[in-house]
């Protein structure tokens, strides 16, 4: 059974041929991941992620909500949280903000989960930051007693304090079924595929710096130019970094990537992660 949050699956690749020159970035995660990167022409028309949830339900994302998931994701997996927390975050950001970055709101409101400067929960220029936004909200969560046994719903309401706090109990289903997937407890569950590309290929050192910021301090290394390696803690902190570089892939212009004995590329994105036995080095993430 399919779940949206309320955004129409965007239509499915139409595969055309690939030009321009390809340039090789190699991520070695703990357990690692391959990636590479390449410019090329706009592959299809639309856009879009799915996120394959325990039992083979698929929830259906823009690529905007789905780099927001995955941001949010990442800085759970920074602070070591479990996945029930990523769970309470999303049903809150998909109630307030069905998982947008908005930069307005009810009152002085911003962001991704619809904080308000003037409650204290920071400065609007740094609210409208989804890492920033998303670690004000754990560190909001983490401080309510037992939010793990505690319903969803009641969980975001506790962090939240909204007028109608069992408004987050329709997303619940969901919010738990996308966390499994961009948490990395249920690998190569998070795929995307865009319709063209944006603006000039970022560096690796901005990757690096990106990456950093959202899962924390991370050790990275250039093997040789381009080639630069990152290590993660293990294989779900992996699953996740894979399902993050997935969902920026139009932003950071990734072609593919490669990990544990799967591979996802833009020419086909909308086909998912698929077996691949190409000769990676164990332990390592590969981007083209």
């Amino acid at each position: 059974m399919r779940n949206s949050p309320g955004v129409a699956r965007s239509p499915r690749r139409i595969r055309r041929g690939l030009s321009g020159v390809t340039v090789l970035l190699i991520l070695v995660l703990g357990v690692g991941v391959y990636l590479a990167f390449r410019h090329v022409q706009p592959l299809l028309a639309g856009s879009g992620c799915d996120a394959r949830t325990t039992g083979q339900g698929v929830v259906s994302l823009d690529t905007g909500q789905a780099a927001i998931a995955a941001t949010i994701a990442g800085v759970a997996n920074h602070k070591a949280l479990p996945a029930r927390a990523v769970t309470v975050a999303y049903a809150a950001a998909l109630q307030e903000s069905k998982l947008t970055n908005l930069g307005f709101g009810d009152r002085d409101s911003v962001g991704v989960f619809q904080q308000r400067p003037s409650e204290g929960w920071g400065p609007r220029q740094l609210l409208i930051d989804p890492v920033y936004a998303t670690t004000k909200f754990f560190d909001a969560l983490v401080k309510v007693p037992g939010y793990r046994k505690l319903p969803v719903y009641m969980a975001a309401q506790a962090v939240q304090h909204s007028a109608d706090g069992y408004a987050y109990d329709q997303y619940a289903p969901v919010a738990a079924g996308m966390a499994t997937a961009f948490t990395g407890h249920n690998p190569h569950s998070v795929w995307c595929w865009y319709g063209q590309a944006i603006g000039p290929k970022p560096s690796q050192q901005a990757i690096g710096l990106e990456l950093a910021k959202t899962f924390g301090p991370l050790p990275v290394r250039t093997a040789s130019d381009p080639r630069m390696m990152v290590r993660a803690r293990d294989t779900r902190s992996s699953w996740a970094v894979a399902a993050w570089l997935v969902s920026h892939a139009q932003q950071y212009d990734i072609d593919m990537v490669w990990y544990a004995g799967y591979r996802w590329t833009a020419a086909s994105g909308s086909a998912g992660w698929t077996r691949d036995r190409s000769p990676v080095p164990p332990g390592e993430l590969e981007l083209s």
